[in-house]
């Protein structure tokens, strides 16, 4: 529990307040003696030419494996990139079998110019998030996940609120709509420029999480007592700006404490949140803002984002393995008093200007987008079944309070499919990861990246049967139950749909996987936010039968693209200059 708090948000502050007299690291009280001592003696006598060949090959980011040693079944579960499980195989090849280990100090690195790398002390740290307990790593998960339920919840939780909205205000139903749309823009907007900041080593994860989700739940307050239409939807594109950091970082957060095998589950219980929150805030909010007023949903932002924040600043640690080594180089520089300490991090932070932070987040994802038809692909069918989702906001209302005489409070309760859709989809993921994606890569190592899309190629054919089902069954003849089915078939395939192929990007493009995930959440968020505003229209004037048809439609063509995707992926990659070699 020291751990968590002496570096999380609050225990940062104390330390400062304090000088450091008080929730001290290990390596700052005066008994402390390394594994390993930080001298030009005790270093590594390999040396690295320049500085891109110890970027190259000296990677802090996972626990190192010694060249020496035969690898482990373990070696492969603790694993965290592409390159690191390679080489492990590489090893394992020229023995006959793995054999167990223990922790083992691990020789900082010594380069030419006389720079000592700082890594970690041996290869069980306690320090490095790899190695967490599996129960610090699920108190740490579990806050992200309630981040971002919290943060996904408050773009729905207001849909309840836009007939009122448009009363109070007088503004027409597209107008009033914008509460919701606003929101949806803002979090995709965000990204763009608050995934890069976490990736600087010297800022970390904890402070861009903090700062921002403080500043959301202060903003949540004045949209709750806002008089007038303008400033309402100012202040609801702001309050999904500053929530969105969650929404691209936070499988960056899971990623530093999961390993290569075991983050796709991490992943998909993230993803499940993520899904789950916008089908939760109709419910929230349904019932309450007829009696109370459409404020009511405002506040219930505040109550519900409030506690969360709280958890977080006291009890969410710092995650960013080269944040936690740059600090580390800082203590070890005072202690030793050597100026020749510095983490890899360091170094390549000094690389960092704000135009390479800028080409990397805005100009290289859609560089990579247009060369590379397959990724072109996945953001536009992501974008495609993102508005879909959110077109539910508006069609619902018109089926089961206009067609079923629904109350919103019960028309807020038809959302919980989603949530019976997702205790199907989150078993059968796991199941498919359990046995197949994992024995296959303790086997014969990680498969090429369109391994990963075979349960997309059976579960993109629902999408379209699950829209159809809704459409042509949304009558007053039909009962509403079979309409419901229909959503739960088509959230089954779009989860699983959206989990391979948010897989495949980081295997495609693991360099800049971080750019990438910004980049679709923005195009995924652009369109939502404009599906909000055309799908009331557009299922008035065609009706709810062939206005659902015609989005169905748009998934079958969808088929096509996911099997062209699977078997000539890499060959569309391979002609990529982007594409890691």
């Amino acid at each position: 529990m020291k751990r968590f708090v002496r570096s999380s948000a609050a225990g940062q502050i104390i330390r400062w307040i304090t000088g450091t007299r008080v929730l001290r690291y290990p390596d700052e009280h005066s008994d402390f003696t390394c594994s390993v001592c930080y001298t030009d003696a005790a270093a590594s006598d390999f040396l690295f030419r320049d500085e891109q060949e110890v970027s190259q090959a000296h990677r802090p980011a996972s626990a190192p494996i010694a060249a020496t040693r035969i690898p482990t079944i373990a070696d492969v579960e603790k694993v965290h990139t592409r390159a690191d499980l390679e080489h492990i195989y590489m090893i394992a090849t020229q023995n006959e079998e793995f054999r167990d280990f223990h922790d083992q100090p691990i020789t900082p690195v010594k380069t030419s110019d006389g720079t000592i790398l700082v890594d970690w002390y041996s290869t069980h740290d306690p320090e490095n998030p790899q190695n967490w307990s599996p129960g610090t790593k699920f108190l740490v998960v579990v806050q992200i996940y309630l981040y971002t339920l919290a943060v996904y919840m408050g773009s729905s939780i207001y849909s309840p609120s836009t007939s009122y909205v448009q009363e109070r205000f007088g503004v027409s139903e597209t107008a009033a709509s914008l509460g919701l749309a606003l929101y949806v823009l803002g979090y995709g907007v965000g990204p763009l420029i608050f995934a890069p900041l976490s990736e600087v080593p010297s800022i970390g994860r904890n402070p861009v999480y903090i700062i921002t989700f403080g500043i959301f739940v202060i903003i949540g307050i004045p949209t709750a007592v806002v008089d007038n239409f303008g400033g309402l939807l100012v202040l609801r594109f702001l309050q999904g700006f500053f929530g969105s950091p969650c929404l691209a970082n936070g499988g960056a957060s899971i990623g530093d404490t999961f390993t290569l095998i075991k983050l796709p589950y991490g992943l998909t219980v993230w993803a499940a949140f993520a899904t789950l929150g916008p089908a939760l805030g109709p419910e929230i909010s349904g019932f309450s803002v007829p009696i109370k007023g459409w404020p009511w949903s405002m506040w219930e932002i505040v109550w519900l984002s409030a506690p969360i924040f709280v958890l977080l600043f006291f009890l969410l640690p710092e995650t960013s393995s080269d944040a936690i080594l740059l600090k580390r180089a800082r203590r070890l520089r005072n202690m030793c008093g050597n100026n020749k300490l510095m983490s890899q991090s360091e170094i390549n932070q000094k690389k960092l200007t704000v135009s390479n932070v800028l080409a990397e987040a805005l100009l290289r994802p859609f560089q990579i987008t247009i060369s590379d038809p397959a990724i072109l692909f996945v953001n536009v069918y992501t974008s495609l079944i993102y508005g879909i989702y959110y077109s539910f906001f508006e069609v619902f209302p018109i089926v089961y309070v206009g067609i079923y005489g629904f109350n919103l409070g019960q028309m807020g309760l038809v959302f919980l499919s989603i949530a019976v859709a997702l205790t199907i989809a989150v078993p059968l993921y796991f199941l498919y990861l359990c046995k197949i994606f994992e024995p296959e890569v303790k086997k014969k190592g990680l498969p090429a990246p369109e391994r990963l899309l075979i349960p997309g190629l059976f579960a993109c054919f629902l999408p379209p049967i699950g829209l159809f089902i809704f459409g042509w069954t949304s009558r007053s003849s039909v009962y509403w139950m079979v309409s419901v089915v229909g959503i739960i078939i088509f959230t089954i395939g779009i989860f699983q749909v959206i989990q391979c192929v948010f897989i495949y990007i980081p295997m495609t493009y693991p360099q800049y996987a971080a750019s990438l995930f910004a980049s679709n959440d923005f195009m995924r968020s652009a369109l939502a936010c404009g599906a909000v505003l055309f799908s009331r229209p557009l299922f008035i004037n065609l009706g709810v039968g062939p206005g659902v048809s015609l989005l169905a439609g748009l998934t079958v063509g969808c088929i096509l693209g996911m099997f062209t995707m699977y078997y000539l992926g890499a060959t569309l990659r391979a002609r990529s200059r982007f594409t890691a070699k």
